[in-house]
């Protein structure tokens, strides 16, 4: 076994509305779709993110997809119409996910 960075099987798109964002996870080959599965938990997310402080954060399998979907509550700092933050979307939180640690073969 070995760790990498999960940007090295996989990618990653974000969406928002209001004060939630929206991390689509997708594994580039099939067969690193157990491992996300496996290492890559709602609780993981959630540490990942503690500085946000997200209100919840909620994990979705799309299994046939070879993908996951991760829904973050209140971490856009009010969502883009109240938020001075200068990603106030936050396309970028997509990026952080990517540098989770993950064990391979």
């Amino acid at each position: 076994m070995k760790t990498v960075l999960l940007h090295a099987i996989a990618h990653a798109r974000t969406g928002d509305k209001g004060n939630r964002s929206s991390i689509a996870l997708i594994a580039f080959d099939a067969a690193h779709w157990p491992l996300l599965v496996d290492q890559i938990t709602e609780a993981r997310v959630a540490e990942l993110f503690g500085s946000r402080r997200p209100g919840a954060v909620h994990r979705y399998l799309l299994p046939r997809l070879h993908a996951m979907n991760f829904v973050l509550d209140d971490v856009l700092d009010g969502g883009v119409n109240g938020s001075l933050n200068l990603d106030a979307h936050g396309k970028s939180l997509s990026s952080l996910l990517l540098t989770l640690p993950i064990q391979i073969d």
